[in-house]
């Protein structure tokens, strides 16, 4: 019998093990933290939402503060997932204008931001966005370093290339106020379907988000960015 071989397979189911478990710890520490907050929470609780050994809690994280920090880079980690095709894409078409001395004409750069809106759209309205809402919902009001590391993965990124594509509308340097307050007001229409979701239920009559629902939810996030226009009077 070749001991090697063995020890490389024992080697990897433990491995897989191993991961198995963080990531269980991971989704269970999302939902427990956003219910429950920080303090609010214990490691007992957390290991068993996660059914996994109170041990698992300092042997992969180091301790509670360490899964605290590692959920809110998951999190930063699935909205990556679902907003970074989109942004890549927008980032390397502005990035080959640039290459080429090509201005981005302001009717593109409005097709860029709904490409880029629509994908925001779809995470927020979607369930499995709600965990997340509820976590970083918390440390908007108290933030603590696992905000400082999700925005600082996908927030400020994000709002950066949106607001680069909102300058390139409205003819505006992408770092002034004016833009800046442009552009939050624009994430901030979408976000309430999050942060707001039983009040934009009730409100639009809504029992369920399906199909059709999402598809009008995407719809307003491509009418936002084509509704951007510069105001009136404004040099």
């Amino acid at each position: 019998m070749d001991t090697r071989h063995s020890s490389r397979v024992a080697d990897r189911s433990t491995a897989e093990r191993g991961d198995l478990t963080r990531q269980k710890l991971l989704l269970a520490a999302i939902d427990v933290f956003g219910r429950r907050g920080f303090d609010g929470a214990t490691t007992r609780e957390l290991a068993r939402a996660a059914s996994v050994n109170l041990q698992a809690i300092p042997y992969h994280f180091g301790g509670k503060q360490g899964l605290y920090i590692a959920a809110a880079e998951h999190i930063a980690t699935m909205i990556e997932a679902r907003v970074g095709p989109a942004r890549d894409a927008v980032r390397l078409r502005l990035e080959e204008a640039r290459a080429a001395a090509t201005p981005v004409a302001a009717g593109d750069a409005r097709e860029l931001l709904a490409r880029i809106l629509e994908r925001m759209a779809e995470m927020f309205i979607a369930p499995e966005s709600e965990p997340w809402a509820r976590f970083l919902v918390r440390e908007q009001l108290e933030p603590t370093e696992a905000f400082q590391r999700v925005f600082g993965k996908v927030m400020k990124p994000l709002l950066d290339l949106l607001g680069t594509l909102v300058g390139l509308i409205l003819g505006e340097d992408p770092e002034s106020e004016h833009v800046r307050l442009r552009t939050l007001s624009l994430v901030g229409a979408l976000l309430v379907f999050r942060v707001a979701n039983a009040a934009a239920m009730a409100h639009l009559g809504w029992s369920a988000v399906g199909p059709p629902e999402m598809d009008r939810v995407r719809d307003l996030a491509r009418e936002l960015a084509l509704s951007i226009e510069k105001p009136r009077g404004r040099p």
